[in-house]
This record gives structure tokens, sequence and C-alpha cells, in this order.
């Protein structure tokens, strides 16, 4: 068996790029920008006000008070409204252009006006409330780097820019095959010994969460011909192929034979982890091929240590990894002889972990409301309550640069 490092080194190693797509703005939210992005106009466009008040020299009202005539108005989307007469006040707007010579904004809380006149009562230095054009950002500077997520802010910026379109990382294309006699279709009526395949399901959710198109393939029979057909036709379509069952020793185990007959190029076979021991990793031509467990829990925790890495930096995620984070135990917690286990657990509004009341691997209750995953490394002693470990902390959505491991 290998390590978890080695693990993810092994498959980060074999990651491609996906490519370049370009997308309307209103789909590119959750996307990776492709490539960098450069302002197309200054920001703010022009000298403008901060406040509502008066545009004024601010050599005219050093000494206060000071009363001074209202000469026009400026008002955003206004006319132009030409220079300021030297020794008056231009009533202004928040978001309204500077009248030429006025240098200054005294804010309307701070005068009194008096029909045609204002009385300023406070003194406004040069600058003051002014908002300077391209102090927020210079036409042609960068305005978005490569890997950048694009979120609601990042929306924003890029409309005020006039991106309508922008080039992102094409969604890698994932493939999930259930495999074993004893599964059947969501909505198919119950026979004796069969359970519902959920690992697609989950899985499903766990490729879109990461940025991924998953497509779901018809159910795999325990028959060695018919799967090593399936893995060969699916890699000429997708990026990644996630298999679920039939990776252990078992003699209706046939994933391995059929990895093999297919051509797939074998890179790793078990890993010191609890739970999802019997991950199978390669790679057949460009497609990247992984045989996680069968059972649910051990499914999902292995794509989320192993798969969900490789299907962010397949898209260019300069941040690709959960971070690691320390919590403080709320119930004692051991590890298992021999392998790291990660532990499910539930984080609370004090910040501290309480890990589920089961740990198996087809417990898929420990899934619900999943906080963190706690590292507990192999060969460590138990830990008590009010100890504190390393965890991966699934709540947060940025991501960290460097493995977790």
């Amino acid at each position: 068996m290998i390590s978890i490092r080695e693990a993810i080194e092994a498959i980060q190693g074999r990651v491609r790029p996906t490519g370049i797509e370009r997308v309307a703005l209103q789909d590119a939210v959750g996307r990776v920008l492709a490539s960098a992005l450069r302002a197309r106009e200054d920001v703010p466009g022009f000298d403008n006000s901060a406040m509502d008040g008066y545009a004024v020299r601010a050599a005219d009202v050093a000494a206060v008070p000071v009363t001074l005539p209202v000469e026009g108005e400026s008002r955003a989307g206004g006319p132009p409204a030409g220079a300021l007469v030297p020794g008056a006040a231009m009533r202004i707007f928040t978001g309204a252009p500077m009248p030429e010579g006025a240098d200054a904004i005294v804010i309307q809380e701070d005068t009194d006006r008096e029909g045609d006149t204002v009385v300023v009562k406070a003194a406004s230095e040069v600058g003051r409330h002014v908002r300077r054009r391209a102090e927020v950002m210079a036409c042609d500077s960068v305005l978005l780097e490569p890997g950048a997520r694009i979120g609601v802010g990042e929306i924003g910026v890029l409309a005020s820019q006039g991106f309508a379109v922008v080039p992102v990382a094409r969604r890698p294309r994932v493939a999930i095959l259930s495999t074993g006699d004893e599964l059947r279709e969501l909505g198919e009526p119950p026979r004796p010994g069969s359970l519902v395949d959920s690992n697609a399901h989950a899985l499903a959710a766990a490729v879109r969460e990461a940025g991924g198109v998953p497509e779901l393939l018809p159910l795999g029979a325990d028959d060695a011909e018919a799967l090593t057909a399936r893995v060969r036709e699916v890699a000429r379509r997708a990026d990644v192929l996630l298999s679920t069952g039939g990776v252990s020793v078992g003699e209706y185990d046939f994933v391995h034979e059929a990895f093999r007959a297919a051509g797939v190029e074998d890179v790793f076979w078990k890993i010191r982890v609890k739970p999802g021991k019997p991950v199978r990793f390669g790679v057949l031509e460009q497609t990247l091929v992984l045989g996680l467990p069968g059972n649910p829990v051990s499914a999902v925790v292995t794509f989320e240590l192993f798969v969900r890495p490789a299907l962010r930096a397949m898209q260019g995620d300069p941040r690709p990894f959960r971070p690691r984070a320390r919590f403080e135990l709320a119930a004692p917690a051991r590890a298992p002889r021999g392998r790291t286990e990660l532990a499910r657990a539930r984080i609370d509004a004090d910040g501290r972990a309480h890990p589920h009341r089961t740990q198996g691997s087809a417990d898929l209750t420990s899934l619900v409301a999943l906080d963190a995953l706690l590292i507990l490394p192999e060969g460590a002693p138990p830990f008590d309550e009010g100890d504190v470990v390393d965890g991966l902390d699934l709540r947060r959505v940025d991501g960290a640069p460097a493995s977790p491991f």
C-alpha cells in the first residue's frame, strides 16, 4: 500500500488541462478563468464626488464659516456641469462629475443652504471626498488573473468592464460506472438482496460541486468482458472515468481484470487510508481511470481526497486542495492500526469537532451535515476529548495551493 501523499502526487502528476471555452457571462459563475483579462476602461472613468454636497475650491473654504454663492449643479447622468466659478460653490451629488476648477467636496451635513447661497461650516482640504479617475483601476491593467474562481464579485467587475463573454476552463467530463449485480437503478422496484445505487448520485453531486460534468452510465454487471468493453468505450469521450465497486479481492471483483484488458496503464492499487484502502488508479490514453470502493462512504471520501483535487487542477485552479485546519475534539477518537483514518465530523458553533457516532464505510448517514474529515494518523495514540487534531475543512470554498498531506 502507498501513502495518501503518494497517491495524491501520482494522480496530480498525470493531470492535464481540459482546454479553454468561451461562455456567456451569466454562465460563468463557479467557473475558473482560463486567461488573464485586462481592464477596458479606467475606474472611475472620471473625477467624481463620493458624497452629496458642494464642489468647491479648497482655498475658498479654508477659513470658516464662509458664505458662497451656489452656481450650477452636477448630478450623475446629467448634462456637463461646466467650470466652477471662482469664489463659488456648485451643488453636487454622489457619483457626479467634478466641475472644472473644483478640487474638494464639502459634504451636505457641513453646510446650511440659504436660498442661492450656502454657508460652509467646516473646511475641506484638496481631494476631500473626491474619487480620482483610475484610482481603482487603470485601463489595460490586469483585471483578473488566470485561475480566478468566478463568483458574484468577479461577475460584477467583468460586467462593469463590458465582458459579455469570458474564457474559462472547459468542465471536465466525468463518467461514473457503478458495478455489481446487487445494484438496482433509482426508481427500480426492489428485488431480494438488491440495493439502490446511491454511489452514482452522490458522486455526480460531488463532480458538479468540483466543477465537472457527470455522466451516469448504466449499471455494470459482474462480467469482466462487458466491463472491459464499457471502459474502452467511455475512455474515448471522458476526461475521467470513475468506477465504484469490484476493486477488492473477492471472486466477483472484476474491475481489475477489466482495467487490464482495456489497456489501462496501472499506476497504483491500495492506499493506507481508512475508509478507502482498495482504490485503483491508472491512465487510458488521456483519461484518468479510478476504481473507487463500492461502500458508499469510502467512495465519497476517496473522491474528496483524490478525485476532487484532480478535477480542480484540470480546470487550472491554483488552489485545488481543501484547506487543512485544526479542530478541538468534542469526543474521544482512535486511529486504526496501519492506516490513517479520515473520520467524519460535524463542527459546532464553537469550532469543536464531533466525530460521527459510527465510522463504518457503509453508513451513509455519516455523510449528512459533514463539515470536516479529521486526520487521525496511523500509529497515533488514542485522542481524548479536548485534544486538538488536524483535519480537512469541507466548509471552505476557498482552496489551498498544496496538498494537506
